[in-house]
Parts: structure tokens; C-alpha cells; sequence
């Protein structure tokens, strides 16, 4: 049996400015979350962004193919309800940054780990207040308290909307730092996802290309990509 899919019932969408924000009307009804919870954007790039999502969808609406409202409707339906603890978890990344782990051979991977992040951990040193040090191995090694709770104030000031988009760029990239660092604008996104795929791309030149992982690794990078976006479109 196949999945039922809501049919299209509206002939076109428009961005509306009410109380709180924006949002989105399909022939004049305002668009609700899974929820049912009214659809209050932040920016009117954002409403535009979700409404262009709404007017693509031809026979039956097709939720993979609206990452922007689905991001909305996680920012409100969960994030808004567990703002403290999302921003609690995501803080708690900093205590074992990916940034900070360093590989005990080969020397030319330490190198190159410590080329390529040592910067970033010099940036977030001096960007946001907060220096994180670099230990050798995978054996756990607390950072400092101030970094952290440093760190953990920043995620804690970041709105429903970007912290449902940070939730991504730190999630996938497993980096505090470089979560910050994309929503800082340190680098593009691009290469920040590379940097977080350093160790990975090393394997790669040893042991050669993998077709699923590379496939599995290109769902991720989109992904991180689009919480990006989302980000810049939450403020």
C-alpha cells in the first residue's frame, strides 16, 4: 500500500506580517506546524523562503522537499519547548570538540590536523572569548571552566531559529568551535565542512573511495549546508 500524502487545496501562497513575526498563507489560511501551532517566522526572508517551498509542491505535498519549513517547524514544535536543554546538549561539545583531539600518528596527519585547526581554535580564542587546547589521542581531557561556560552563555543567546539550525551545524560536523565558526562566518560553509572531515578525507587518501560512504557523506554535507542557510535566514 502506498503512503498517503496530503493533496495541493490552494492556488498560491503569500508572506504575511502579523504579530511576532511572519508567516504563510495559502489562499488566505495560515500555514500551521505538525503541532498545530501557528507558523511565526523571524525574518521575512525566512516566511519568503518557506512560502517558495509551499508554492513548488504540484499534485501532493512532499515534506522532503521543504527543508526550510520542516527547520521551522523544529525550531517552534521542539526546540521552543526545550530551548534550555537543546542549548545545554550542544554546549557540551566544546568538553570534547572534535577540534581538540588530536591523532598520535602519523606525523603527517598530525601536521595536518594542526594546520588546518589549530586556526580555528585560534579564531574561537579570539572571537568568542573562549580558548580550547589540543590534546594527543582519544583518552577524554576536561577543558577549561571558563571556556566552556564561555561557550555554553553563546549557545544559550541564540534564539529558537538559529539554535535549531546550530543544532545541525554542530551536530554534524561534531565540532562546538566549528558550528560557531559557520554561524560566525569565519569561513564558508564549504570549507568548514571540510575541515570537519579532515580525518575522514586522510582514510580516503590511504585506503581509497568508497561510493557509499561518499554517498552517505554528501546527505551530511547537504544537510549542513542548509542549517546554514537556515541560520543566516534567522536573523
Amino acid at each position: 500500500m502506498s503512503e498517503w500524502k496530503p493533496k495541493r487545496f490552494w492556488t498560491s501562497s503569500a508572506v504575511v506580517e502579523g504579530e511576532g513575526g511572519y508567516t504563510v498563507e495559502l489562499d488566505g489560511r495560515r500555514v500551521k506546524t505538525p503541532a498545530k501551532a501557528a507558523l511565526i517566522l523571524p525574518t521575512h526572508a525566512m516566511a519568503q523562503a518557506v512560502a517558495e517551498e509551499w508554492d513548488a509542491q504540484e499534485k501532493e505535498v512532499d515534506p522532503t522537499t521543504m527543508p526550510f519549513t520542516r527547520s521551522a517547524n523544529a525550531a517552534i514544535d521542539k526546540v521552543g519547548h526545550q530551548h534550555a536543554e537543546v542549548a545545554d546538549m550542544l554546549a557540551d561539545y566544546g568538553d570534547s570538540d572534535l577540534l581538540s583531539y588530536r591523532a598520535a600518528h602519523p606525523e603527517a596527519l598530525q601536521q595536518r590536523q594542526a594546520q588546518h585547526w589549530d586556526p580555528a581554535l585560534d579564531w574561537a580564542a579570539e572571537a568568542l572569548g573562549a580558548r580550547l587546547f589540543a590534546v594527543v589521542g582519544v583518552l577524554h581531557q576536561p577543558q577549561s571552566e571558563d571556556a566552556i561556560q564561555t561557550l555554553r552563555a553563546r549557545v544559550h543567546a541564540l534564539n529558537d531559529f538559529q539554535l535549531a539550525a546550530f543544532h545541525d551545524l554542530v551536530s554534524l560536523s561534531g565540532s562546538l568551535i566549528l558550528g560557531f565558526a559557520a554561524a560566525h562566518n569565519w569561513r564558508s560553509a564549504d570549507d568548514i565542512w571540510t575541515l570537519s572531515r579532515l580525518d575522514e578525507l586522510w582514510q580516503i587518501e590511504q585506503w581509497g573511495h568508497d561510493d557509499e560512504a561518499h554517498e552517505a557523506a554528501e546527505v551530511k554535507r547537504a544537510a549542513f549546508l542548509h542549517a546554514k542557510r537556515f541560520f543566516d535566514l534567522s536573523v
